[in-house]
């Protein structure tokens, strides 16, 4: 009988792998516990079996995070300094704010506002100037993705591959990320591999792992780890929202308080640095936020109380949420959206019409269905239809990006990697 792999020797197979097919290999690192780990997977890596190589660091460097974050980077990079090569970089690029219905983002580093900075900026670390390639209307996402290409001509490189710390136990988009059909380039055909440029590679290599195996690897191996979790831990935090992001993103608003009690002088940045920071964080766990049993108040449906809450913002923002629901619309309208036919049977009850649509390009056994937007609907799969409470939740949770609503950012992404690809094109074609 041939014995299993545990994820930690899969992710050894896989390491091994990536570091003899690609000449440069780096890893992006946030300061949080699944790529704190994959960084010491990489340098436990090099110093077993790649003695003579050198391991890139790519940290996009946020600004406004926890000192115990902040911290933990510096003690990493310090004490490895003879194998890593670090890209710390503090671009200005936009980044999603939900704390604010008047802001949609907002920019680490901004120069102009160099006053308001939450800390200095650290010696020796990458600016603006840095990249050819960044402009205004860069968002945090599409930075990170033109750095690999960048990063490729920087050093003068074959290949190149960034080692990602994601999970398919964090999120549906994670898991999609990996598992969907629509990523067909790999390496070796292998699904936590994807190919976003010429011999410019993207690598999961933890993608398999539970919480429970970041946890049991950091024990077992002594590995340094960001104790900002210890404390989360003990206020109570559950796992699952034990996470470090930029603070001012949806994900990261229902803990957002906890600034006040774990790192106060931060806390006290934050407030003048983004607006509705404070609000967020009295309110972010409240229905004042649109998190929780929200109602549509009396003589409303909820699309004239959508309409309501819209006229109430700057014509920007009201333009943004519309654009998103229009497109919401015709989607449902032409394509449909992909439902089990538990959903469907309650649909059927609750006397929906619809119909079903052309085979879904995706392998699931869920059937398309096509229909009109719902005021609301009673079910346990609420999210799963397209109804304008959901788009009132939205505008109440300041959800700019529309992520309840099942919107990505991926069409910036792919624009940017259009722009980028025209622009070095000369270079791959020498």
């Amino acid at each position: 009988m041939i014995r299993q792999l545990n994820v930690y020797e899969a992710t050894q197979n896989r390491l091994k792998l990536i570091f003899d097919h690609f000449d440069y290999v780096y890893v992006s690192f946030s300061g949080g516990k699944d790529s704190g780990v994959l960084l010491n997977l990489c340098i436990d890596y090099i110093r077993k079996y790649a003695p003579n190589r050198k391991l890139g660091v790519f940290h996009m460097d946020y600004e406004a995070q926890y000192k115990y974050t902040t911290d933990y980077v510096r003690r990493m990079l310090d004490s490895n300094k003879d194998i890593l090569e670090v890209f710390h970089c503090c671009v200005p690029f936009r980044v999603v704010t939900c704390t604010s219905m008047l802001q949609t983002y907002w920019r680490p580093w901004e120069e102009n506002k160099r006053e308001l900075w939450v800390r200095k900026q650290p010696e020796n670390c990458f600016t603006e100037k840095d990249f050819d390639f960044f402009t205004d209307d860069q968002w945090d996402y599409d930075f990170q993705l033109s750095f690999a290409i960048w990063l490729k001509h920087y050093k003068k490189c074959r290949k190149i591959c960034s080692l990602v710390g994601i999970r398919t136990q964090e999120s549906f988009n994670r898991w999609r990320a990996i598992h969907s059909e629509k990523n067909i380039n790999r390496l070796h055909n292998n699904r936590w591999t994807h190919r976003i440029d010429y011999n410019v590679f993207n690598a999961y290599p933890i993608y398999d792992w539970k919480t429970e195996d970041i946890w049991s690897a950091n024990g077992k191996f002594g590995w340094d780890y960001n104790k900002l979790y210890d404390l989360f831990y003990q206020a109570g935090v559950p796992l699952a929202k034990q996470r470090v992001v930029s603070p001012f993103i949806s994900e990261a608003i229902a803990t957002l308080s906890a600034y006040r009690a774990i790192d106060p002088d931060t806390w006290g940045r934050l407030v003048s640095r983004v607006n509705g920071v404070n609000f967020a964080g009295i309110y972010g766990k409240t229905t004042a936020m649109g998190w929780r049993n929200i109602k549509c108040p009396e003589g409303f449906s909820w699309k004239e109380y959508m309409h309501f809450l819209l006229n109430t913002l700057p014509f920007s923002i009201r333009k943004n949420y519309l654009d998103k629901l229009n497109v919401s619309i015709k989607f449902w309208r032409e394509r449909g959206g992909c439902l089990s036919e538990e959903v469907i049977e309650k649909l059927k009850k609750a006397g929906v019409d619809f119909t079903f649509g052309k085979t879904s390009g995706y392998h699931t056994e869920k059937r398309t269905v096509k229909m009109e937007y719902l005021d609301d609907i009673d079910i346990a799969e609420f999210r799963e239809i397209p109804t304008y409470k959901r788009m009132c939740i939205c505008i109440l949770k300041n959800d700019h990006v529309c992520k309840y609503m099942g919107f990505t950012m991926n069409k910036l992404e792919k624009d940017l990697r259009n722009n980028v690809m025209e622009k070095y094109k000369y270079l791959i074609d020498g």
